[in-house]
């Protein structure tokens, strides 16, 4: 079976990832798929035969845009990874028809039309000197052409895929050099293959290179997520389905694009940093006008606009889906009322844009079309902004505010801003988490037992184990003949009620084969492809149990060498174990010889603190090590073993202090269970 995998998080960041496999039976058979998938219930056909009729699926807009100015294509897009193994494998999504037609009935056909979209795949010209290889990756690589070479926008996640990309450029649109790079934002989809690039240029052209970046992007695309990064690798397994086959029952893609690639990750530091929206640069004769949109849909982040061209890159503050405010992967809310105004003032400042096009999915042409298009994104994350701040201020709470919360037929007619990524009711959330936070005032909810006491006594004052189960057999049963949004409620009330029992009788198979029935039934219904995965992945591992092995950190290691240094030490700090540590005063001071900065680690009270110090402060110990070697301490490619023979570290002080101190270290695996407990 073939994996593919996105952003990762080791004990010092975040990928998510994806695997790959083919649907072995059709959805209208009556067995169960090679994964245990069940088929769609009468209901879940009611229920996606219903969508058809929200939104005018015979406009055929995208379809054309999405295939506009196609120069070339690989129709069998294979990429192996430099090491073996596939990366990339667009033949995997075959399944999906190529206008978006005749979803199954285990496809919600709103995302089997945008699934279909995102299968359109090769190089295409935008206009005049601008040019986009998509399909190679989660993002888009953007080509735009300069006085005397290439500029490149957004050079994909991995090597691997950046290097077909790259030379299938070079291919059809003749060998320049490449005169600057410009990452866009501090996600890696956009930065991490960067070294496939690279390694093409002479020593002339990396030399000359400009890669261009938003202020704050080498902090943020070297350190996101690096405090809480093997909980948050582990619910992205879910969010990208890592486990899933790929075919009518399981994954159909991201919404966002196909899926994260996974190969080998790199990352180049800026020559030059965007501070203030309005800074103008002449990039290889191309004039060039930036906008800061740092804080909306990444921490550092900007678009541009080419005036010769009339062009509008929009990165990722726009995209052909409703964005995340909230990512169910986990990370810091994001502000829809800051992202909505940054919209609005892109749409105003380049309000001369004939042509748009994005990091993501594909470009739209027309002024007025542009103009439509910024305005019912803007309106769409501030009506969820606003009408969730007026329902949060009546007195509801998040989970009234999400059920009540629709779109205006006005901005519910359009495919471009619909929940394929994010959706209004976890926005709808996230919108009151910004604002509230994790407590609704009620004082039922201010200290609540844990999960599993709370699910056995549910399960006891229900009459027990078995009677709960009789009864949810039976609303199951009845939930498929019944309309759809009835047959909808009651896969939801189930999937709570399950969940308790589950989660109180962990070895009750049939509770468990139960839940991950209804899991597949609303993993069909979903609109949202991160919805989707996380429904059909919690009902794989009810079925076969939680992963063997979590994400190997040192996959991320060319990424890591970047990273500031004191973000490493405060990763060190949340994997301390407190119990161990209890009583423990230890003082240890690292030395980075080829930095020529030295630190002071400081255990007390369970508490680990760090500060830069003079390299002859004393400590209990001390250790004098390379930044690369240090990495590899870090990611498991050296061990204690290594770390206390290697040539490449010197030692002071106590050598026992130290290795004590290290085995006060947790090494999270990444693979605890979630849908068990």
């Amino acid at each position: 079976m073939r994996q593919f995998h996105r952003f990762f998080v080791i004990p010092v960041l975040s990928i998510t990832l994806a695997i790959s496999g083919c649907d072995s039976s059709p959805d209208n058979a009556t067995e169960v798929s090679a994964s245990g998938h069940t088929p769609p219930t009468a209901s879940t056909r009611k229920a996606n035969e219903q969508v058809l009729d929200l939104r005018p699926f015979g406009n055929r807009d995208d379809f054309e845009n999405a295939r506009r100015g196609l120069i070339a294509q690989e129709p069998e897009l294979l990429i192996r990874h430099q090491n073996g193994g596939e990366v990339w494998n667009m033949s995997d999504y075959a399944f999906v028809d190529s206008d978006g037609e005749n979803a199954p009935a285990s496809v919600n056909p709103s995302l089997w039309r945008q699934a279909a979209l995102n299968n359109i795949h090769g190089l295409f010209e935008v206009t005049d000197g601008i040019y986009q290889i998509r399909g190679y990756d989660l993002a888009n690589m953007s080509v735009i052409e300069g006085e005397t070479g290439w500029i490149l926008v957004d050079p994909l996640t991995a090597k691997e895929t950046a290097d077909r990309a790259f030379r299938f450029v070079r291919e059809h649109l003749g060998e320049k050099p490449v005169r600057a790079i410009l990452f866009t934002h501090s996600h890696i989809d956009h930065f991490g293959g960067v070294q496939g690039i690279l390694q093409h240029l002479s020593e002339d052209e990396l030399a000359k290179l400009r890669i261009i970046a938003p202020a704050g992007f080498e902090e943020e695309a070297t350190s996101e997520n690096i405090i809480a990064g093997p909980s948050m690798s582990r619910r992205a397994m879910f969010m990208y389905g890592k486990r899933l086959e790929r075919g009518e029952r399981g994954h159909v893609g991201t919404g966002l694009g196909k899926s994260p690639a996974f190969g080998t990750f790199g990352f180049a530091a800026p020559t030059d940093l965007i501070r203030e929206t309005g800074t103008e640069l002449t990039v290889d004769g191309v004039p060039m006008e930036f906008q800061v949109v740092s804080g909306s849909e990444a921490p550092a982040e900007f678009t541009f606009y080419l005036p010769e061209q009339k062009a509008f890159c929009g990165a990722e503050l726009v995209s052909r889906n409703m964005h995340n405010l909230y990512t169910l992967r986990g990370a810091k809310v994001r502000d829809a009322r800051i992202w909505s105004g940054f919209i609005e003032d892109a749409r105003t400042r380049f309000s001369g844009a004939e042509v748009y096009f994005g990091s993501h999915h594909w470009p739209l042409w027309g002024s007025e079309k542009i103009d439509d298009f910024l305005i019912t994104q803007r309106d769409t994350y501030k009506f969820i902004h606003d009408q969730t701040v007026r329902l949060m201020n009546q007195g509801k709470t998040p989970n009234e505010i999400a059920e009540q919360l629709r779109l205006p037929t006005s901005l519910n007619k359009d495919f471009h801003n619909q929940g394929y990524y994010g959706t209004v009711s976890h926005n709808a959330k996230a919108v009151y988490q910004n604002y509230m936070g994790w407590f609704t005032a009620n004082p039922a909810r201010l200290n609540p037992l844990p999960e599993p006491d709370v699910a056995r006594r549910y399960i006891e004052m229900m009459g027990g184990a078995e009677a709960v189960l009789k009864k949810s057999k039976q609303q199951f049963a009845s939930a498929a003949e019944l309309d759809a949004a009835d047959g909808r409620d009651t896969y939801r009330w189930l999937a709570e009620l399950l969940n308790h029992l589950v989660f109180a009788a962990p070895d009750n198979g049939e509770a468990r084969e139960l839940l991950a029935k209804v899991y597949d039934q609303l993993g069909y219904q979903a609109e949202s492809a991160p919805w989707r995965d996380f429904y059909l992945s919690g009902a794989f591992e009810l079925r076969h149990g939680a992963p063997e092995e979590g994400i190997k950190p040192a996959m991320m290691r060319e990424v890591l060498i970047h990273t500031p240094v004191s973000n490493f030490f405060e990763s060190m700090a949340v994997n301390l174990n407190a119990e161990a540590a209890e009583g423990e005063h230890l003082t240890i001071k690292v030395t980075f010889t080829d930095l020529e900065e030295s630190y002071l680690l400081t255990l007390q009270n369970s508490v680990l603190h760090n500060q830069p110090v003079d390299s002859s402060t004393p400590a209990d110990a001390g250790l004098s090590v390379t930044r690369p070697m240090f990495v590899d301490i870090l990611v498991g490619n050296a061990g204690l073993k290594e770390l206390l023979f290697s040539d490449e570290i010197n030692f002071e002080g106590s050598k026992l202090d130290l290795m004590r101190f290290f085995s006060l270290l947790d090494k999270p695996e990444g693979r605890f269970n979630i849908v068990t407990p």
